[in-house]
């Protein structure tokens, strides 16, 4: 598609070279494009061609038109993961990579030997526009609470923990109102979703000072160790963290709540006989990591 790739390139050579189309015919529809939308698109600004306003509010739009399209096309009426040729999309973060991420690759591997997986890194504004961005990906791994209306099957449970340097850890199990008064790491902070493993300090009328926010779980150890903060992570990111991370993982000393992580996925995907497949085995991958299987799946499965 010439806007899309104008849009994405920003170079009528690099699209035409994208496209396997010569530049004239490639200058030939921006031209048309131009005179269509009443908009230059593309404009240059010194050696290089930036988008305009209207360009930008279009390159989102193709990208989700364009993905909604190709997962029309790739839909049949009868899925064989033995012979199927398909690639699923999945957002998730980097701990559902290492866990649950691992787990499915290993489960599609044995069944669908030539289906490929693409993994996504999520990200707030991925959460925030998910009923958008489901259209373009075949489903997110995401907690309960954050999205509604929107079909999803949980996978498994996990529970919030804290984490501290190890050299602050002392005999007695810290208090919130001693945690309170460290500043804060957050994972995928977000204030205003109602979500958040927080709820317990909270509810006591304690609000903690979140120095920083990431988007990752992994990372937590090197934000840590050897400094006064806290942070909260699941458990099974906690699980993950080197012994020799410099850090402690602590129960929380107030109620996290119940954490599920789910598969979200749009509803046009509800009758997809390849997607109904992907979902049975994100089951069965959830069910292996509820049962701490997970790592024995990856030791099963032989090596091409």
């Amino acid at each position: 598609m010439p806007l899309d790739a104008l849009l994405q390139e920003r170079s009528v050579t690099r699209a035409a070279q994208r496209l396997g189309l010569s530049q004239p015919t490639v200058s030939a529809a921006l031209a048309r494009l131009r005179r269509h939308f009443g908009d230059e698109l593309l404009t240059r600004v010194g050696n290089a061609y930036e988008l305009t306003p209207l360009a930008e509010r279009l390159a989102a739009h193709t990208a989700l038109a364009l993905g909604s399209a190709d997962r029309v096309f790739e839909t049949r009426p009868a899925f064989d993961p033995a012979f199927a040729r398909r690639e699923f999309t999945l957002v998730v973060t980097d701990m559902h990579l290492a866990t649950f991420g691992r787990t499915l690759a290993a489960l599609v591997r044995d069944a669908a030997p030539e289906v490929r997986l693409r993994f996504q890194h999520n990200t707030p504004h991925i959460v925030h526009r998910a009923p958008e961005h489901l259209r373009t990906v075949d489903g997110m791994v995401l907690a309960q609470g954050l999205l509604a209306n929107v079909p999803a099957i949980d996978l498994y449970e996990d529970r919030w923990v804290c984490v501290i340097s190890s050299d602050t850890v002392t005999s007695a199990p810290p208090t919130p109102e001693e945690l309170v008064a460290r500043p804060w790491v957050l994972p995928y902070h977000f204030p205003a979703a109602g979500f958040s493993p927080l709820h317990g300090l909270h509810a006591q009328g304690l609000e903690p000072r979140v120095e920083i926010a990431i988007e990752n779980f992994l990372t937590m150890p090197y934000l840590i160790a050897g400094t006064d903060r806290v942070g909260v992570v699941p458990e099974r990111a906690a699980r993950l963290f080197s012994a020799a991370s410099g850090t402690a993982v602590l129960e929380l000393p107030f109620g996290g709540g119940r954490l599920v992580e789910s598969l979200w996925w749009h509803p046009l995907h509800d009758r997809d006989p390849a997607h109904i497949w992907l979902r049975k085995t994100a089951a069965e991958a959830g069910r292996l990591v509820a049962a701490g299987r997970a790592e024995a799946v990856h030791h099963d499965t032989p090596h091409s």
